[in-house]
């Protein structure tokens, strides 16, 4: 090779692209590190309704470091999705000195077991709230499931003049409802099977007796659907008559 111009020249070039490669990156990075590209402004761009404030400004001031150039999104938007009722994140560099962030926030829609609650899209997360909910029960994968039962059967018990204050799927599948009315609650046992369908019954069931009882006085504490031509009822009022001894 060195007894070749040809190669010793193209080995010339090759050295002195990869130099200036070395001497662009290096120019880059220090430009890039420059006071002056520093992030002075950081804007939330959405309303937040339950989010802490000063809880968020303190996971911007110790996550948010670095230039325009060097200031880590991702980072930054793995550690704003951990503060509580943060559902996502999205983050937007403006020229020069400006960071804008826009925070999406978990809509609550129920309350979960025992300390978490439940979002509108089935999500279970853990905030504090204080706000009147109604209750999901069911085992730790079901939470999407539960939902979506409550948002399809709530419309049915709406049209009633009821509200539906608790769903409860139990470790073995079978659901259970608390509707609340002037009445008072009522516990309703759907069972496993094609629960949408005794929501229906459920609905026919009220309108033609357990409706009429309460308009009369008679309060029924709960309906039981689960049998397969008809349903019991649970009313606290009624005593049963005892049998009277033959002579």
């Amino acid at each position: 090779m060195w007894d070749s111009p040809r190669e010793l020249n193209a080995f010339a070039m090759v050295l002195t692209v990869l130099a200036a490669l070395a001497l662009g990156y290096g120019v880059t990075s220090w430009v890039a590190r420059r006071p002056s590209f520093e992030i002075r402004e950081i804007v939330i761009v959405t309303p937040l309704a339950h989010t802490n404030a000063a809880e968020l400004e303190a996971v911007i001031r110790d996550q948010f470091r670095g230039t325009f150039f060097t200031i880590n999104l991702d980072r930054g938007r793995l550690a704003l999705v951990r503060v509580p009722w943060v559902r996502s994140a999205s983050l937007r560099r403006q020229w020069p000195h400006r960071l804008e962030v826009a925070i999406e926030e978990h809509v609550p829609l129920a309350r979960w077991n025992d300390s978490a609650l439940v979002n509108v899209q089935g999500e279970v997360f853990s905030a504090a709230a204080r706000d009147a909910l109604p209750h999901f029960v069911g085992p730790d994968s079901s939470a999407a499931e539960v939902t979506r039962r409550y948002q399809e059967w709530s419309p049915t018990v709406a049209a009633l003049g009821l509200a539906l204050d608790e769903v409860h799927l139990s470790d073995r599948g079978s659901w259970h409802l608390r509707v609340a009315g002037t009445a008072g609650p009522l516990d309703v046992e759907l069972g496993r099977e094609d629960p949408s369908a005794a929501v229906g019954r459920f609905a026919d069931v009220y309108r033609r007796t357990v409706a009429v009882l309460a308009r009369s006085g008679t309060r029924v504490e709960q309906v039981d659907l689960r049998y397969r031509n008809g349903f019991s009822a649970r009313v606290p009022a009624f005593r049963e008559r005892p049998q009277k001894k033959a002579a």
